[in-house]
């Protein structure tokens, strides 16, 4: 999946004209343990059950930044319907076409048998950030 949004991103930031982003292992990390926690925690949020943001889940995950951006999204049970929802949400796009962005992480859990308040069964988080 992550090679899949990777190459979506990448189609997206060439239209508009943006230099292409890469995989990291550390976002992709902090992007993974998110959407592990949505899925497990049963919360669909920017903000962690534990209180933590985004910005603090990118730093422990040891990724140094100077600019860092979050999108999350559930419910899309492919790599297409999940950047397309990203790409028609204002802010969402706003993060994928930001011109400082240089790499991503992409997280991605399917709960088969989702029976939290938060029924989704597909929990995505991408990360995109700026290293120092």
């Amino acid at each position: 999946m992550a090679d899949q949004i990777l190459s979506l991103v990448n189609d997206f930031r060439s239209r508009n004209g943006l230099n292409a982003v890469r995989l990291s292992d550390r976002l992709t990390a902090a992007a993974q343990g998110h959407s592990q926690n949505m899925a497990s925690q049963d919360f669909y949020s920017h903000i962690s059950k534990d209180g933590t943001p985004f910005d603090q889940r990118i730093r422990a995950a040891g990724y140094r930044f100077s600019t860092a951006a979050e999108n999350i999204a559930a419910g899309f049970a492919t790599a297409d319907s999940v950047f397309n929802g990203w790409s028609n949400s204002p802010g969402h796009r706003a993060n994928m076409l930001n011109p400082n962005m240089q790499e991503i992480g992409v997280g991605h859990v399917f709960l088969s048998n989702d029976l939290g308040v938060e029924q989704w069964n597909h929990y995505w988080t991408l990360k995109l950030a700026a290293p120092q």
